[in-house]
């Protein structure tokens, strides 16, 4: 994996706002912008491998749309099973880009 990864400009992902970047192989990173501040995780529940994208996100809590898991974005812990996580990333911003660093 890069040192770091491109996602794109920062201010085309506004508050509320998510996005995936592709990496190769099917992989992907779902990049967060939650009230100002960018969160960035691996796009696979580790339980059963869905894309986590489309979950709903209540403050930093973001739940698996198939079986309901949740997740602190900030840290990819998995709320109520600690031993489960997601991989998690994290964002700088550069000259108004947005860089992914793996951050575990």
């Amino acid at each position: 994996m890069p040192a770091s990864i491109p996602a794109g400009r920062a201010d085309a992902l506004p508050p509320g706002a998510r996005k995936l970047v592709f990496m190769g192989e099917g992989e992907s990173i779902l990049v967060m912008n939650v009230d100002g501040q960018y969160f960035a995780m691996e796009n696979s529940c580790p339980h059963a491998g869905a894309s986590i994208a489309s979950g709903p996100c209540e403050g930093h809590r973001l739940s698996c749309p198939a079986h309901g898991l949740r997740f602190d974005i900030r840290s990819g812990e998995c709320v109520g099973s600690p031993g489960m996580r997601l991989t998690t990333f994290a964002v700088d911003v550069v000259d108004g880009d947005l860089l992914l660093r793996p951050s575990r």
